[in-house]
């Protein structure tokens, strides 16, 4: 019987009883090995490198110093292959967005069951994603795959100038109303583009939105 492949991970977070129990909990799941352990973003650029380069980074968001937006883009930058696994109290669109777009493969509460948590870090090694159910199956089973890069144009739903308008806005961290004064339109006008684009792209929401457009390059991973 072959054996199953160990996950290497490295856990980020400013809180030590925190890391320590994570830690510990890792050491539960019998193929997983914590290889290292950081209080922020600039000690884990200290620590990893290609002798000690893990499979997953479980980052925290809220950390001194180098927080996890800026880690997670300085991750996608150095160290592209290794999957990051977001964990937070913040369960806001804008936060699991801007991680999103930092370049998280990821998003997971720390509330969350420690079976959900195993599952997450099965199916970044598998898979390259998990973001539980905060959107739609249908996308998520697509928007990873990296041999999915020649999609041509005219088999995506057809969005006209405006809806591709809103599309890029719903990925920054500007409100609703805050993009319709960009746009110059109503609030309503905002919410029939933002209900159209739910049904077109079979998404429940605007992190829904967000995957789709890092998707197919409608905006850029930062």
């Amino acid at each position: 019987m072959k054996k199953e492949a160990e996950i290497k991970v490295i856990i980020v977070d400013d809180h030590k009883l925190f890391r320590k129990g994570m830690a510990g909990l890792l050491g539960n799941f019998k193929n997983c090995k914590v290889i290292s352990e950081a209080n922020n973003g600039e000690e884990l650029a200290q620590q990893i490198s290609a002798a000690n380069c893990p499979d997953i980074v479980i980052l925290d968001i809220n950390m001194p110093v180098m927080d996890g937006y800026e880690t997670a883009a300085w991750l996608k930058k150095n160290f592209p292959k290794v999957k990051i696994l977001a964990l937070s109290m913040n369960d806001s669109e804008e936060a699991i967005i801007k991680m999103l777009r930092a370049g998280a493969n990821g998003y997971i509460l720390k509330d969350a069951e420690p079976e959900e948590l195993h599952i997450a870090l099965e199916e970044l090694t598998n898979k390259g994603f998990y973001h539980s159910d905060m959107v739609s199956g249908a996308l998520l089973n697509n928007i990873y795959k990296e041999s999915d890069t020649t999609i041509k144009n005219n088999e995506l739903p057809e969005l006209n100038e405006r809806e591709n308008e809103f599309l890029k806005f719903a990925c920054t961290e500007l409100t609703y109303k805050e993009i319709a004064d960009k746009m110059f339109v109503a609030p309503r006008t905002v919410d029939g583009y933002r209900e159209a684009l739910f049904e077109k792209l079979n998404v429940k929401n605007r992190v829904g939105l967000v995957l789709y457009a890092i998707k197919h390059k409608k905006v850029k991973v930062v």
